[in-house]
């Protein structure tokens, strides 16, 4: 997205670079009256080229829901992990564990053989961090043999598989 913005800015400024050039009699003009100058039509240029950008990355920051879940490739697997942590908080490591599983199998069946627009085919090394992350996260909880695994450690391997989601969205 930041990319058409800037190739857009970067033709704007080449186009009024060359309106710059012009006489003052062959600028621009509002119902034939008045000529309006070149920096009038360079402010007015910038704001139509960052207004729209600054409104973008304000939406970037808030993802659609639909019943507390984003509507975003990594949404489901966010929701998962968030049921999966907060089951952990509350001393359920059976049902952190059973989720888990399921957050795994689901990762590997959409995002590893999902065809055409799995993860691992469209961004490998992306597939490769956020697997790791999600393995992090998950594996002290699947295999805990009877002792509650580390709050602080666990709690850091979440947001760190949160943050890894975030670059795939």
């Amino acid at each position: 997205m930041l990319q058409i913005y800037l190739h857009e800015f970067f033709t704007s400024i080449h186009s009024l670079t060359e309106a710059i050039h012009l006489k003052e009699e062959e600028a621009m003009t509002f119902g034939g009256n008045r000529v309006v100058s070149t920096r009038l039509v360079l402010c007015a240029a910038l704001l139509l080229i960052f207004g729209p950008l600054a409104s973008t990355s304000a939406q970037d920051k808030k993802v659609a829901q639909t019943n507390g879940v984003d509507n975003s490739k990594m949404g489901a697997y966010r929701a998962l992990a968030q049921h999966i942590y907060s089951d952990f908080q509350k001393g359920d490591l059976a049902a952190a564990a059973e989720m888990g599983r399921v957050l795994e199998r689901v990762w590997d069946k959409a995002e590893e053989y999902g065809g055409d627009t799995a993860l691992a085919k469209t961004n490998r090394s992306l597939f490769e961090e956020i697997d790791k992350a999600m393995d992090q996260f998950i594996t002290p909880l699947m295999d805990t043999k009877g002792k509650t695994p580390d709050p602080a450690k666990v709690k850091a391997a979440f947001n760190f598989y949160m943050e890894k989601l975030k670059l795939a969205d």
